[in-house]
């Protein structure tokens, strides 16, 4: 246990997790910590977006099985659900609330940005084999009415769920007969919801309108697999995308012949390049960055790290070429998912293969100097790291998250919620937990 850190250092089941500057819940819950065991294990996931108290503590689960008998679930706090016609186990924290099959694994899930307009139905996208849209609906026979048939349907056993998920659309861009390369990733823009991109192990980022299910254009956004793509908030047209070859790229839809690289990564060295074997370009001795998200506060900010490193990169956009900061030091295993605070600037949560979720500040400052960046006599990290930033400002290195937690697995997936922002969602295992900040 490292007694070092700023915040206490809880494990599962001591509930309690203290943040700087929480935002209380406006109803206190009964509970810090709710806990789904799912069949399987769980990889994708996705707090849901509404702003309604009843119906917002709901998260989208993805199984991670390798036959072709995937699934997605819809998950809801049992002690928040509606009156029905269905036995509901209330000794269970959450309750399977709709379920639906998918052949192969989802590697990511989004609730629809919110809308203004009179839809009552959520909206969620998956990618896999393809992207596909999906409609949560309710369903009327097993929700009680004041009609003679509220409760007319015959039971079905254990399968019975309170909503449906309906398959409202299929969108794929086929570039041979029959086949589809597989995507990595997407996101769903928010300034404009009929927008998602997808990233692809084929080299390719597709925009899609998904209200007319076309796609908009496809373009060849690296030298090799695209591993992440995500929309900068509160831009309608810019996205960036990180792949195996090292690099994160931006790009403008208003004007996509040109593209700007913002980061690269350092080169292996020699007796490490075995590490990029899985990257599709042979000649590449580049460390691979697997995930980006830009900051829901500061549109400038993206996050990002490299395979099998504990340490994120933070990127300015007005600050090419080297990260204005480093979060490092404390994860004493891989990173494998990142999620910046919609509500707190600068604050962003992390989980890797040490089983650790921390949340950092990127704006602490222990000292006089800038928030951002450290003086070059301040370098951290050993030859190759002041190699990689020669005739850069040194980012500055942040050590000391505001609060840790310990898992009981490795932390797989991390979603930080918008709607109920003292909530983080994580999953490890077959476990997804639900823990209050």
């Amino acid at each position: 246990m490292d007694t070092s850190r700023n915040a206490p250092y809880y494990s599962y089941p001591q509930q309690r997790i203290p943040v700087q500057d929480a935002i209380p819940p406006p109803h206190p819950p009964s509970k810090e910590i709710y806990q789904y065991d799912a069949p399987w294990l769980t990889y994708a996931l996705d707090w849901c977006k509404t702003q309604n108290e009843q119906l917002n503590f709901k998260l989208a689960v993805g199984s991670f099985i390798e036959d072709s008998n995937n699934k997605l679930q819809i998950i809801s706090r049992t002690d928040l659900l509606p009156d029905t016609n269905i036995s509901v186990d209330h000794r269970n924290d959450f309750t399977v609330v709709a379920e639906a099959d998918s052949q192969y694994p989802i590697t990511k899930v989004l609730w629809e940005p919110r809308r203004n307009d009179a839809r009552n139905n959520d909206l969620l996208a998956t990618t896999g084999d393809i992207l596909r849209i999906w409609e949560l609906a309710n369903e009327p026979r097993y929700l009680h009415t004041n009609s003679i048939n509220g409760s007319s349907r015959v039971s079905n056993g254990n399968n019975r769920t309170i909503q449906q998920l309906i398959q409202k659309s299929q969108l794929e861009n086929k570039k041979q007969k029959d086949f589809s390369a597989p995507l990595t990733s997407f996101d769903w823009n928010e300034t404009d919801p009929s927008i998602v991109v997808t990233s692809s192990i084929d080299t390719t980022c597709t925009v899609w309108n998904v209200e007319t299910g076309q796609a908009k254009t496809q373009l060849i956004a690296h030298d090799s697999d695209v591993y992440d793509v995500a929309f900068m908030h509160g831009s309608a047209d810019t996205f960036a995308s990180v792949g195996a070859d090292g690099s994160v790229r931006l790009f403008d839809l208003r004007s996509l012949e040109h593209s700007t690289i913002l980061y690269e990564a350092p080169p292996l060295s020699s007796n490490n390049r075995s590490l990029a074997s899985g990257n599709n370009s042979p000649g590449s001795t580049a460390v691979p960055l697997l995930r980006l998200q830009f900051s829901r506060m500061n549109s400038n900010l993206l996050a990002t790290f490299h395979m099998d490193s504990n340490a994120v990169e933070i990127l300015d956009i007005r600050y090419p070429s080297a990260p204005i900061a480093e979060l490092c030091k404390s994860h004493s295993g891989s990173i494998n998912c990142i999620s910046w605070s919609p509500t707190e600037p600068g604050q962003i949560a992390t989980g890797g293969d040490d089983s650790q979720v921390l949340v950092w500040n990127i704006n602490q400052n222990n000292d006089n100097r800038s928030p951002y960046y450290q003086n070059s006599n301040g370098i951290h990290g050993n030859g190759s790291t002041q190699q990689r930033y020669a005739g850069h400002q040194s980012p500055r290195s942040i050590q000391d998250p505001l609060l840790a937690y310990v898992a009981n697995a490795e932390v797989n997936s991390i979603t930080w919620s918008k709607s109920t922002p003292e909530w983080i969602g994580i999953g490890f295992g077959r476990t997804i937990q639900a823990l209050r900040v």
